[in-house]
């Protein structure tokens, strides 16, 4: 087991652990919850051996091995399984050991050898390492790519592969989830639910917590407290101590009749049945979250907008994607024809790279509509949360900044009329999203993740929107904010269109669901559970499809064919026909050559797609290089970012296509 004994631990001036103590025992499945800057990541270091206790005991078992996520961004033209099964390293000191005896010539060293590979899994390593790829959701072409050629995210699945690869005693997740879509996070979970060692894990995300963690440890002011339940329990027990403090029970008390207020004033009114449901479900919540977060950071909620038109917008044959450069076209999704009317809560499914966010940017205006026809209802005001935060601001300005020149651009659009643009009305907004003193005047760049999330909710709500478009609003927003967002949202009168990996905050807030996929946009007539099961038996298809027997290879001790496979490849070559040999010759012969030409028109589309992609991600690298140069004109750094966004999108869109065709050519083959 995991001792902590009165340990004390500094970052700088700062106390992170002052005293603390906890057991962790073997096999048990944790989630490490705390608010952000509690001090999660300093006790992850700890554990991991890269920070040292000043003070207490700290007790590992001698013989434990420990797996963690490596922070690093790898570059490397290794191809992504071999990078994988690298993070095996049981099985590379094996290896290695091997290259060792071979070279020694030693018989006995090289038998030895031969059976550490042999108990390290040299045998299932590639199967291994793709099933954990496939899992996280690559594709089988991207299987061979090399690492280099992926985005950030993408690289950051790969460290993941690489420590779930990995055997390990203990292992340590920081905020895994962050960089998967609900497809990969469904998957994640059934993985861990079978990991037999010690699982710690950081995550802000209720629902993933309280599928795979059974324990619950609290940090808090420097004190560990440990809860023998998961997520949701553990917020059970803790708000039944917060109760106790009557300011606490005051405050939830006042909200809760505020909300009862609404509900009987309205809920037998047609016209305001639907916003009454909305406060039914808010109050629901609040009975059971009010004590929690009534010691979050802060709480909002949306001002009532002036119009609700219905409906908001209608689209007709519409097709999504973005526009090159040279001003062709990329169609994502295509031939979309729907209505989104006043007060619809939808929730936008679909797995990574199908265009969920090019629908959104377009929607918001972002991105222009490539075909089709689009109506806007009277009065639409759109509230657009990007998944990339920095979309929306400006590194090198303040919040007031930001809000000056919201307020500046808005009055002389003419729009929000009485709305109050006086600089202390602005400062006093601020304040209610904890932006005020010296933090109106620290510049966004400087900012963190969460405070970045802020601040581009304090300008949504400033706006009194009728429509709200959210990217991945939760990305870097801790478990009590979320719960404070979806309150929010719950309040809000008007009509939300949501992309999250968060199930929580789709349960609370979706009435109904969105599936991108294949090209379109169509209703998912089900739950988010149902939907679950859908993506668990698609990726059950996708393990089974990558191991078709006929496919499967007996391999010997390093991973090698075996005799036998070769001797059964042999003969099965060699069987004899009802033709003569000289006649299946020709037949073969002339198979392969009509083969190569059905194939040809494919193969060139594939090499032109990998030519743009190397071009596009060789930009990609030059443009992150320019964003981090220091003291750049704010100009510069804008067009930088402007067409890292856009040459993004190139890489999602040229991937996309470089995968269909390969789907062809593979198709092509196995009829042949």
């Amino acid at each position: 087991m995991i001792t902590l004994r009165q340990i004390t631990l500094r970052r700088g001036s700062k106390v992170v652990l002052d005293g603390a103590s906890a057991v962790l025992n073997p096999g048990e499945k944790i989630g490490l919850v705390g608010r952000n800057g509690a001090g999660k990541s300093s006790l992850f270091a700890l554990l991991q051996g890269q920070l040292h206790e000043d003070g207490g005991e700290l007790q590992l078992p001698r013989h434990w091995r420990s797996a963690a996520v490596a922070q690093d961004m790898p570059e490397t033209t290794q191809d992504a399984t071999a990078f994988v099964i690298d993070g095996d390293t049981r099985l590379a000191a094996a290896r290695a050991a091997l290259a060792v005896a071979e070279a020694s010539g030693d018989g006995l060293a090289l038998a030895e050898a031969y059976s550490a590979c042999f108990d390290a899994g040299s045998h299932d390593a590639h199967a291994r390492a793709q099933a954990l790829l496939l899992g996280l959701g690559f594709d089988t072409p991207q299987l061979e790519r090399p690492v280099n050629s992926f985005s950030g995210g993408w690289r950051m699945r790969l460290q993941l592969a690489r420590a779930l690869i990995c055997p390990s005693d203990l292992l340590l997740l920081d905020e895994p989830t962050n960089h998967l879509d609900l497809d990969a996070l469904v998957w994640l979970e059934s993985w861990l639910k079978r990991y037999p060692g010690t699982l710690l894990v950081i995550s802000h995300d209720r629902e993933f917590l309280d599928a795979v963690t059974s324990v619950t440890l609290h940090l808090e002011s420097g004190q560990l407290k440990r809860y023998g339940a998961n997520y949701s329990r553990f917020e059970l027990m803790r708000a039944e101590q917060l109760t106790l403090q009557q300011s606490s029970f005051e405050r939830q008390q006042e909200r809760v009749a505020h909300l009862q207020r609404f509900i009987d004033r309205f809920k037998a009114k047609a016209s305001k049945a639907r916003q009454a449901q909305s406060r039914v479900k808010a109050l629901q919540r609040m009975e059971k979250l009010a004590p929690v977060l009534a010691e979050a950071e802060f709480d909002f909620e949306f001002d009532e907008a002036s119009n609700l038109p219905n409906p908001m917008l209608s689209l007709r044959d519409a097709c999504f994607g973005y526009r090159s450069p040279d001003g062709s076209a990329t169609t994502i999704v295509r031939g979309v024809t729907r209505s989104v009317m006043a007060g619809q809560r939808i929730g936008i499914l679909g797995a990574n790279g199908q265009g969920k966010s090019t629908f959104i940017k377009t929607v918001a205006r972002t991105l222009d509509l490539l075909e089709g026809q689009r109506s806007d209802g009277k009065g639409l005001r759109i509230g657009y949360f990007a998944q990339q935060e920095m979309d929306l601001l400006r590194a090198d300005d303040t919040a007031l900044a930001h809000m000056l020149r919201l307020a500046r651009d808005t009055e002389a659009a003419g729009a929000l009329a009485g709305q109050a643009t006086r600089e202390q009305d602005l400062r006093n907004f601020l304040g209610r999203f904890q932006f005020g003193g010296e933090l109106t005047q620290q510049r966004v760049g400087s900012m963190s993740g969460g405070e970045k999330a802020r601040l581009v909710l304090c300008l949504i709500v400033w706006q009194r929107p009728n429509l709200l478009l959210l990217d991945e609003p939760t990305n870097h927003l801790d478990l009590t904010t979320r719960e404070a967002l979806a309150l929010a949202l719950n309040g809000f009168e008007g009509t939300v269109l949501l992309v999250s990996h968060d199930r929580a905050l789709l349960r609370a807030v979706c009435d109904e669901f969105w599936l991108v996929s294949h090209g379109g946009i169509e209703p998912f007539e089900g739950d988010l559970d149902d939907y679950q099961r859908h993506l668990l038996d698609l990726a059950k298809q996708r393990r089974e499809a990558l191991a078709k027997p006929d496919k499967a290879e007996k391999t010997d001790k390093v991973g090698q064919p075996d005799k036998a496979t070769k001797a059964a490849k042999a003969d099965k070559a060699a069987s004899p026909d009802s033709l003569s040999a000289a006649e299946q010759r020709r037949l073969e012969a002339q198979r392969r050559q009509q083969l190569a030409t059905r194939l040809q028109p494919h193969k060139k589309q594939r090499e032109a797609l990998e030519r743009e992609l190397a071009q596009l991600q060789a930009e990609q690298q030059a443009l992150h290089a320019q964003l981090q140069l220091p003291e750049q004109a704010a100009p510069a750094l804008a067009a930088a970012s402007q067409r890292l966004g856009a040459v993004e999108q190139a890489i999602e869109a040229a991937e996309e296509q470089w995968l269909e065709v390969a789907q062809q050519i593979e198709a092509l083959e196995q009829t042949d």
